[in-house]
């Protein structure tokens, strides 16, 4: 995939799993969108390595597969990241 495509995908992808999980790291604004993009893009890359490893194949293009595992991983690299988060805070997250 080309990097315009990687950056879309992480667009969509973030922005569905933070509705999903209800909010992000990111905010409103600007750096919401580039934080929501990162999100996506590294939920892309995880999903697509747990994908090829677990068999189902790889992320390639914009398509229904490839959102899907994209937005599963960003779900992923969320539900992590706020673990991570809410222990190092106390638990005031």
């Amino acid at each position: 995939m080309g990097l315009l495509t990687w950056i879309l995908v992480g667009l969509v992808a973030g922005f569905i799993a933070q509705l999903v999980l209800g909010g992000g790291p990111g905010g409103i604004g600007l750096r919401g969108l580039v934080i929501t993009t990162l999100v996506g893009v590294a939920g892309a890359l995880i999903g697509g390595f747990v994908s090829v490893q677990l068999g189902y194949g790889d992320v390639t293009g914009f398509n229904v597969r490839t959102l899907i595992i994209a937005v599963l991983g960003a779900i992923g690299l969320l539900i992590v990241f706020r673990a991570v988060v809410t222990r190092k805070s106390g638990g005031l997250i």
